[in-house]
């Protein structure tokens, strides 16, 4: 999974989200920061700090992370409408089984540490094509999830998709405010 946050509390990162073959949940980040915000959310068992660049135009994203190569072309989109309007409860109560329905994701929860989340999707595209390579190494054809990565509450869509996303989250127990500037 990547994100490519345009805002967040710390400010435009982007980060890998990767679950190896043998299940190891890994967090690629370009700065320490990033690590700490996004483990402050999710579980790893490994928080890699490396050099990250992420390039989204359009339908196209291209990252580099660290010994990680990824280049994916969407599809033909579609925007979700009222974006404004729908609140943290529309996207609990009217969104979420809309969206389990459709692709089996979870747009609200309870991550590991405790963080509710609002997953508000503004637009979804599925993945046309994509290419990814580790460490020179070609990771082969693209084909639907098999396994799950177990990194929060919510999956990615089985069959790859670019989902615009504005989160929302709300940390009762301040583990996010104490990794905040």
């Amino acid at each position: 999974m990547v994100g490519c946050w345009e805002r967040s509390p710390i400010g435009p990162f982007a980060d890998v989200m990767w679950a190896t073959p043998d299940g190891q949940r890994r967090l690629l980040v370009p700065s320490g920061g990033a690590g700490a915000f996004v483990s402050a959310v999710y579980t790893f068992d490994r928080v890699d700090v490396v050099p990250l660049v992420a390039a989204l135009a359009g339908a196209e994203l291209d990252v580099t992370a660290g010994d990680v190569r990824l280049h994916v072309t969407g599809g033909r989109g579609w925007r979700i409408p009222f974006a404004p309007l729908r609140t943290p409860a529309v996207t609990r109560w009217v969104e979420a089984p809309v969206a389990h329905a459709l692709v089996r994701v979870q747009t609200y929860g309870t991550s590991p540490t405790g963080v509710r989340e609002w997953y508000r999707a503004d637009e979804y595209r599925p993945v046309a094509a994509a290419r990814a390579t580790v460490a020179g190494r070609d990771l082969g054809p693209l084909r639907p999830r098999w396994k799950a990565a177990a990194f929060g509450f919510s999956e990615p869509p089985r069959r790859a998709a670019m989902v615009r996303v504005r989160p929302m989250l709300a940390d009762p127990s301040g583990r996010l405010d104490a990794v905040l500037p």
